[in-house]
């Protein structure tokens, strides 16, 4: 495994144990973590495929034009990533908005159901994803 798709794997498990950390205590800055776990999961997923990307809205197009679209991922995946990406603008950006504690654990199981794919798909990913419900 290249050195980069590491990285970026030990960082998505690293948000997504963050997230769920501090779902209740900080609903914004665990939309937030959750978000990056995902961001970090595909740029593994995509780095052991040789293609980096350096914008968020470049990561989001692959996602949903070469996962989707080309049926490596169900439809449902690619709506959890866009769901990610929107709850992460409010919690990050969103003002008088933020994030419900509701919204930020279906963020913590949207991101865990995107790494699970991402590591389905490239079982060299290690270590496994740990369910951040049992915690």
């Amino acid at each position: 495994m290249n050195p980069e798709a590491a990285d970026f794997w030990a960082r998505a498990l690293q948000a997504l144990r963050t997230a769920a950390g501090t779902a209740s205590a900080d609903p914004d800055a665990a939309a937030s973590r959750a978000y990056y776990a995902a961001f970090y999961a595909v740029s593994a997923l995509f780095a052991l495929e040789e293609r980096t990307f350096s914008r968020h809205s470049a990561l989001e197009a692959a996602v949903h034009r070469d996962l989707v679209k080309a049926h490596r991922w169900p439809t449902e995946l690619g709506e959890d990533y866009a769901f990610l990406l929107r709850l992460r603008t409010t919690g990050d950006y969103g003002g008088d908005l933020h994030v419900a504690e509701e919204e930020a654990q279906a963020a913590i199981q949207a991101t865990h159901r995107i790494l699970c794919a991402v590591q389905t798909a490239r079982p060299e990913l290690s270590p496994k994803v740990d369910d951040p419900t049992t915690r």
